[in-house]
């Protein structure tokens, strides 16, 4: 479904991506974990080019990532992303935020889009907010209203970026169980993520990156209990013990 194949991206003097790559299945939920500076946010963020590479191929379904216009616009429809600041409209409702791309992109009509709306809300658990602007929700809703927008679009493949960091304790699992109910519905997931019991039991595969480098790759079981590299056992050092 996505291959990274050699993929570099420096900002400046900084390499932050170094021969970068990685495939991803259909239906694969893969977490990215790691330090912060590590890359996987750049990681993500190139997935749907709102990141150029400097050198390197992306595809996504076969297809090369396009570079600008029109084809980009489509490529952006099939790949859904939540970020970590949720990025909802503000001056819209909760129900205009999730109809919006479905009309104007996928041309569905109002009726329609809105009816899928409704649906992915509810799914969501925030049905009854959707006369409400993001402002009078709480951090957790907002987010789970980003992820419907997201899902409204029906993309190939969804992209997280660190989707629970801006949230208090309670928050996040009510995002979490979103996730892991997509998850579990065989969406294709790419998750960066610093929540590692959502790694462990919503991951097909744990990629741990550092300095720039996937430094490895394993099923959560493997990767948690019986890390490979050195920087992994580090990593997970300082974790565990706080």
């Amino acid at each position: 479904m996505l291959r990274l194949d050699h993929v570099e991206k420096h900002f400046g003097a900084l390499h932050v991506l170094q021969d970068i790559n990685l495939t991803i299945g259909r239906g694969e939920v893969v977490v990215v974990i790691g330090p912060s500076g590590s890359g996987k946010s750049t990681l993500c963020r190139t997935i749907n080019r709102l990141e150029t590479i400097d050198s390197g191929a992306i595809t996504l379904d076969g297809q090369p990532l396009p570079q600008e216009g029109k084809a980009l616009a489509r490529l952006r429809a099939e790949v859904g992303m939540v970020f970590q600041s949720f990025n909802l409209f503000a001056h819209k409702t909760v129900l205009e935020n999730v109809t919006l791309g479905p009309v104007k992109v996928r041309k569905r009509s109002k009726a329609d889009a809105e009816a899928k709306a409704r649906q992915l809300l509810d799914r969501v658990g925030v049905a009854h907010q959707a006369e409400k602007y993001p402002a009078q929700l709480s951090g957790g809703q907002q987010q789970r209203v980003a992820i419907a927008r997201a899902l409204a679009m029906e993309p190939k493949v969804m992209l997280f970026d660190e989707p629970t960091s801006a949230l208090d304790p309670e928050m996040i699992k009510e995002v979490l169980d979103v996730m892991v109910d997509l998850a579990q519905g065989g969406m294709t997931m790419v998750v960066v993520t610093h929540e590692m019991g959502f790694a462990r039991t919503a991951a097909d595969r744990v990629v741990f990156m550092a300095d720039g480098q996937i430094v490895e790759e394993a099923t959560p079981e493997e990767f948690f209990t019986n890390p490979r590299s050195d920087r992994a056992k580090e990593f997970l050092g300082k974790i565990i013990r706080h």
